[in-house]
């Protein structure tokens, strides 16, 4: 039976916020990752864009979600599905905490960068795609 305990789960921290993982596929061999988001009060993540499509489910705290050119306030108890290759912002004034789930791998990259090769913004190669840790 696969069990990821506690002890094992993996701490990320970035300068907005703490990623702790509890399930992917370098802990538990599976083809999903799970982690807890615990984003710090007055901060906001990066414009970015994910190649995969992601659930966050927020449990306490509020949050500001720019999402492919609209705008809404999450709160304790909503969920939000994140589709994939959407430009996105996450921002918060209290701070918030959510539980995210994603395919794993799931690459993380600029929306607005355009490659040297001249290729679409929203489809960059693959060699400016990052994994985050908490999703490895």
């Amino acid at each position: 039976m696969p069990v990821i305990r506690l002890s094992d789960a993996r701490r990320s921290e970035t300068p907005n916020a703490v990623m702790t993982t509890f399930a992917s596929p370098t802990q538990g061999s599976t083809s999903l990752a799970l982690w807890r988001v615990e984003m710090r009060p007055g901060t906001q993540g990066p414009l970015h864009a994910m190649d995969a499509e992601q659930i966050w489910t927020f449990l306490a705290g509020s949050a500001t979600v720019e999402l492919a050119g609209e705008t809404g306030v999450l709160a304790a108890g909503d969920t939000l599905v994140l589709p994939a290759d959407e430009a996105r912002r996450i921002t918060t004034d209290e701070g918030f905490t959510a539980v995210v789930a994603s395919t794993s791998p799931s690459r993380a990259y600029n929306p607005d960068a355009v490659t040297p090769d001249g290729a679409c913004a929203m489809a960059p190669r693959d060699a400016e795609r990052v994994l985050p840790a908490w999703i490895a």
